[in-house]
């Protein structure tokens, strides 16, 4: 609903509270009911005081709702309230209440929805590829989910960063290198040659062949020009590594996304963050030796890691999650007091870990810093038939071969449409229908069919910000009205929720309802006034679509 309305009711209910249990202070909290002919909105409050308070809920409810019916503020607003089961408060607002929506989506039009700002600085790292091959389809349910969030948190006042974390150290960066080298010696991956952990995909040939014959890329604002030296691993280290970033960089366009800073793990060590951490973790008395090794006693930090993990391993290497603890101290010292990362479920390991290592360098770090949303793989079906292999990348689908089959729109609608912890079948051929069975294709469908409808309007468009609201009583009316209410805290729940899933599945619904709408009520009518009322509903409904396909990073059709 409305913020000023919800803010309104609130304090109706408030008013009457205090009134009849002045020392009764509850969170109340309002709902939809999951049934529509228990009212428009619902609350618990009379429960939650009930028991403190030795009173009966269900009568303690009927006070309530006969002092909120009293209340000369609620004239207009509330058109009736109940009591419903145990004591659950349900309230039914006006017509005119209803209406008020389309006044406030005509004054914000692309805004409306988006809250005031909050002045609180969120980093959301997403993607973080190694770049060691092309972006496969788990870093485009990444990059959907990612961009969401971001979104959704922009809209909902934060100042949002989108960073991209490169893991250009390491043994994975070693095996692109000798990968490289290999192929551009002959050795292909069949032979027994080859590194027995190379990468296999054609990708590293056209490397190679580039590398040879001294190429140059353009990667990070720079140029990098191959050496075409055999022996010279580091060279050609750099030069795949350029190639890949160049590479990635491709794909992320293609998506139509664009980080706002890129991180290097390598500049972790360079710039000597890594041991300046591991120096602070030895003083502050949460390590110790074990084998010739240097241990972090994570479980006394209380972020529920069940052993303690090993930090520096005795050949003198540090474990994977200790470049992470370091990098986590420069979100944290940016000002960054939100830091939330998607990635895939396998680093679920990690989190007790990183977090362990923030608590015990005593930064006044909160617990759950930072926070995570883990997704699971993407399964990739086309013709009934599960699709592995990929011509660039050999051994999986990649994000740009999704793109290139069904659209940057239906991959980022599709990838985004489910809880990012379920498991995921995205069906090529589903993506690709024309009916109402394909979501994206649903709901840009409605947006297109309305711009349609006021083009075929044209000459009473420029007069709908003056139209009759009041006209607008039917139930399919009623229904869309207040689906477009939704959406102010739609964006709130699901940016604190972090569930961009939320807004696919609300798109659906809107959709739906002005089908229903469209289908019952006649617009194109004699009725010069009800047309224009209905006109106008129809035009908030499309700018209200389009909010929301803007929160997915999915563009809103004119026409179809």
């Amino acid at each position: 609903m409305l913020p000023e309305l919800q803010q309104h009711l609130l304090s109706l209910l408030q008013a009457a509270v205090h009134h009849i249990l002045p020392e009764a202070s509850p969170v109340i909290k309002l709902e939809r009911p999951k049934q529509a002919d228990h009212g428009d909105i619902a609350s618990n409050v009379a429960m939650q005081i009930a028991k403190p308070a030795r009173r009966n809920p269900r009568e303690l409810a009927q006070e309530i709702v006969a002092h909120v019916l009293a209340n000369p503020a609620a004239a207009g607003v509330v058109e009736s309230a109940d009591v419903a089961g145990p004591g659950f408060i349900n309230l039914r607002l006006t017509q005119a209440t209803h209406q008020q929506v389309l006044q406030a989506i005509a004054q914000q039009g692309s805004q409306y929805g988006n809250a005031a700002r909050r002045n609180e600085k969120v980093i959301v790292e997403f993607v973080s590829a190694n770049p060691t091959g092309p972006l496969h389809v788990g870093h485009a349910r990444q990059a959907a989910l990612g961009d969401c969030v971001c979104r959704l948190l922009d809209a909902g006042g934060y100042d949002v960063l989108r960073e991209f974390y490169y893991n250009d150290a390491g043994n994975q960066i070693h095996n692109l290198a000798v990968s490289t080298q290999a192929r551009a010696r002959g050795i292909s991956p069949d032979d027994a040659a080859y590194p027995s952990d190379g990468y296999r995909g054609e990708y590293i040939a056209d490397i190679a062949h580039d590398y040879v014959n001294k190429a140059t890329v353009e990667a990070d604002g720079r140029s990098i020009t191959a050496t075409g030296d055999l022996d010279a691993l580091e060279d050609i280290r750099q030069f795949a590594v350029a190639c890949l970033r160049r590479e990635q960089d491709l794909d992320l366009q293609a998506f139509g996304l664009k980080f706002d800073n890129y991180y290097l793990e390598s500049s972790l060590y360079s710039d000597g963050k890594v041991e300046e951490t591991v120096s602070k973790l030895i003083a502050s008395g949460y390590t110790y030796e074990h084998e010739d090794a240097l241990w972090l006693k994570t479980t006394e930090l209380g972020t529920g890691d069940d052993k303690d993990r090993v930090m520096r391993k005795a050949d003198g290497g540090y474990t994977y999650f200790v470049p992470d603890v370091a990098y986590h101290v420069t979100k944290w010292n940016r000002g960054y007091t939100h830091a939330i990362n998607i990635q895939g479920t396998d680093h679920h390991g990690t989190i007790a870990r990183v977090r362990a290592g923030l608590q015990a360098l005593d930064l006044g770090i909160p617990k759950t810093y930072p926070s995570y949303i883990l997704h699971k793989m993407v399964k990739v079906m086309r013709n009934g038939q599960e699709v592995k292999i990929s011509k660039r990348a050999g051994s999986y689908v990649t994000m740009r071969d999704l793109i290139d089959w069904v659209g940057q729109d239906a991959v980022r609608y599709f990838l985004i449409q489910r809880k990012a912890d379920t498991e995921f079948v995205f069906d090529i051929d589903l993506a690709l229908a024309k009916g109402e069975e394909n979501p994206v294709y649903y709901v840009q469908y409605a947006h297109a069919r309305i711009c349609k409808l006021l083009r075929d309007s044209a000459d009473l468009t420029d007069s709908l910000a003056s139209a009759d609201s009041s006209r607008l009583v039917a139930p399919t009316e009623i229904t869309l009205l207040k689906r477009l209410a939704e959406l102010p805290g739609l964006i709130q729940t699901a940016g604190q929720e972090l569930s961009p899933h939320q807004v696919a599945f609300w798109l659906q619904e809107c959709a739906a309802d002005f089908h229903s709408w469209y289908n019952a009520e006649r617009i194109m009518i004699d009725d010069i006034e009800l047309k224009r009322a209905r006109l106008r509903l129809a035009d908030a409904t499309r700018q209200v679509i389009a909010n929301g396909l803007d929160l997915l990073g999915v563009s809103a059709p004119q026409q179809m």
